[in-house]
């Protein structure tokens, strides 16, 4: 038989082939990609300071856990909200522990009830957010006073570099 251009021409239109792209493995790694970054993403919890307050700058390794709440700005005290004592209150108190911090988070570690004090040690964090200009002996009454209402694991919230 006899080939002729046209059947050479479709001989050689037949040699390439088309290849397709396999969808649905694409569709699988991208659901797993999209439910690992929506589990993470709220992993992390982030504590948003009061405008009053400026966290000092630091290397931060570990993420923030949920914990009591203690913010010390250059005016007052406040634990979870609650305004428990001023700055002059603070440097004025004869000794290191501040009766009014005390009462107030041994309050708060009475009537905790849920998941996160079940676990032990879990309920004696507490994190302190305090603006960078704080003189360090406030500070320390400040800490002393979360020890002695049984606190005794203190993290310092800062900004990460």
């Amino acid at each position: 038989m006899k080939n002729t251009r046209r059947m050479q021409r479709m001989a050689r239109m037949n040699k390439h082939q088309v290849t397709s792209l396999s969808l649905t493995s694409l569709m699988d790694i991208f659901t797993i990609l999209l439910l690992y970054l929506l589990v993470n993403q709220s992993a992390g919890t982030v504590l948003e300071p009061p405008k009053n307050i400026k966290l000092p700058n630091s290397i931060v390794e570990k993420k923030p856990r949920e914990t009591l709440v203690v913010m010390v700005s250059d005016d007052d005290v406040i634990v979870q909200g609650e305004r428990v004592a001023t700055m002059a209150e603070v440097m004025a108190s004869p000794g290191d522990v501040i009766p009014s911090i005390r009462d107030r988070m041994t309050q708060i570690r009475q009537s905790a009830v849920g998941l996160a004090t079940q676990s032990e040690g879990q309920d004696t964090e507490v994190t302190v957010m305090a603006n960078q200009k704080v003189h360090f002996r406030a500070m320390k009454r400040v800490m002393t006073s979360c020890t002695a209402a049984g606190y005794t694991k203190i993290s310092l919230a800062v900004n990460q570099k």
